[in-house]
Order: C-alpha cells, then structure tokens, then sequence
C-alpha cells in the first residue's frame, strides 16, 4: 500500500458497518455524543402522575460525508452534469449526480477521475443522490499503459457482481491493494486472478479450494473439477465436460495466494473464466476480451 494514502482512509468502522439507525445508505458520520437526562418536574396536577410524552423519531438529513470512494464509470447527464457509479467504503456502489461537473471552469472537472481516491459527500435517499463534494485524497500512483486496462476490467467486475448500496468494506480495501500493485508493476495475472477470488468471497460466491464437497483434504497430486454450485470434486468422466480439471497443486496455491507456478498461472486463469462466466450467466465482460486480445491474460 502506498504509504500517502491514509490507513484511517481505508479502514472500515469497527463494527465493520455504517450507523444504520436510519437509512444505512446515507445516514452520516456523527460522534457519539452524552446526552445528561432531565429530570421530570413534579406535576402540578393533582390526582395522578403525567405520563411522559412520546419520543418524536429522530429525523435523518440523509446527507453523508466525506466518504472514502473511487469513481468507477461516469456518464453525460444533461448539457452540463454527469452521473457518476462509486465504489465507496461503507455505502457500496451509489449513483451520485454531479451537477455541473462538465462545465469548464468547475471544481468537479478535474478531480472526477477514475482510479483516484476521493473523500465524497452526497446528499437524498433517491436512487441517484446528488454529489455536493469531492475531495481529492492523493497518495497513489496513475495507472498506465497494460495496467489502466487491468483497472478498466477490475471496475467492470465490481459494476457486474456488487449490488447497488450493499458495503463491501474487505473488498474495497482490497481494490486498494490492487490498484497501488498494478501502479507499481506486479505481474498482472497474479494481481487480477488474486482481486477475482476475494471479488467472489465478498459477494458470496466462493467456495473452498482445499476440501471436496465430501470435505476430504485436497492433495497436491490429486486431480480435481469444480462443481459451480458446490465446489471441488475429484475428477470424474461423470462431470459435464466445460467444468475445469485442476492440479490439487493448482487449488492449494491458490488458497496461498500464490500464482508464481505457470501450472497454477495457467490453471487458475480457466478455472476463474469458468467461475466469473457462470455466475455472470454469460454475460460477456467488454474489458476482459481487450485484455486477452492484448495481453492474453
């Protein structure tokens, strides 16, 4: 991680979720705070206690502030505004209006950059909010080149399995990481297939690669399919013929997170093609066939 970005930025609450006595989307920030009780007067009233008045609800102004994010695709909005699609820390994916953000002289001009980390603050309960600020938080490189195609896929990926309002603080964290080691030239294939298998954890697709489904051990000898819907199996002419055979040795890297064998490079990568593609129902990824034209990754 690179050391200008902010550990505090990136570390979710310690509940590990926003405040959610209101709306969980866009309740904001406040500290704790002690309220002294009041002590009810005596009633002047003979023949009985008052009874104490209901509570009114407190009222949410539904604003939200300074929330670390990234932008991960932006749109025209009328003459002069975009729509945004952010990845924030505690909020998830949300669609902020960004009025005037494409008028030259504005603020928001410059700073509305993908792969750039921001402070956001946005106000409304809609299904679109309206941006009100962002702030630039620096410490990361640019990405360039092969990497910012990596970025492109990365974000496409979080566009297609995150759902709208739903946090991920683990995964943003880790989109962090990937983007600082695309930044400072890690091998590619090693940083994408690594973001895919925590992308699925997070979002509730994985499964684990060193147990069968009948929970025996995975042996690195062993030869093995996966199952999409329950996990590893050892292989079999049984299974349909598109389910990927894998080295134990392949599936126990990867539980390591490590992709430095090209039996477990090439491996891995069908066996995520195959995960991302059924859980996708096949719906194609614009960004991974430019990677493979170019890069064949």
């Amino acid at each position: 991680m690179d050391a200008g970005t902010s550990d505090a930025w990136m570390t979710p609450p310690a509940d590990g979720r926003p405040d959610d006595d209101f709306d969980a989307t866009a309740q904001p920030e406040r500290p704790a705070r002690a309220v002294a009780k009041r002590r009810r007067a005596p009633s002047s009233t003979t023949g009985g206690a008052d009874k104490p008045k209901p509570r009114a609800a407190p009222r949410s102004d539904f604003r939200v502030n300074e929330q670390p994010g990234f932008v991960l695709h932006s749109y025209p909005y009328r003459e002069t505004s975009l729509v945004i699609d952010v990845f924030s820390r505690d909020h998830g994916r949300i669609a902020l209006v960004a009025k005037g953000a494409k008028r030259p002289h504005s603020a928001l001009r410059g700073v509305l950059q993908t792969f750039q980390p921001l402070g956001l603050s946005w106000t409304g309960k809609g299904e679109v909010r309206t941006l009100t600020t962002a702030e630039w938080v620096g410490g990361m490189l640019p990405l360039t080149g092969d990497a910012l195609l990596c970025g492109f896929y990365v974000n496409e990926l979080l566009v297609k399995f995150c759902a709208r309002e739903d946090a991920h603080p683990a995964l943003f964290n880790h989109y962090v990481l990937t983007l600082s080691r695309l930044a400072h030239g890690e091998p590619a294939v090693q940083v994408l297939r690594s973001f895919e298998r925590v992308l699925l954890r997070e979002t509730g697709y994985a499964m684990a690669l060193t147990r069968t489904v009948t929970r025996e051990s995975v042996v690195a000898e062993g030869r093995y399919t996966f199952d999409p819907e329950r996990g590893v199996r050892e292989a079999s002419d049984d299974f349909p013929s598109q389910w990927p055979v894998i080295a134990g040795q392949t599936l126990i890297d990867m539980e390591r997170d490590d992709y430095g064998s090209a039996q477990t490079a090439v491996q891995s990568k069908t066996l995520m093609r195959f995960l991302l593609n059924y859980h996708l129902g096949g719906a194609p990824l614009a960004t991974r066939q430019i990677l493979i034209d170019l890069q064949n990754l």
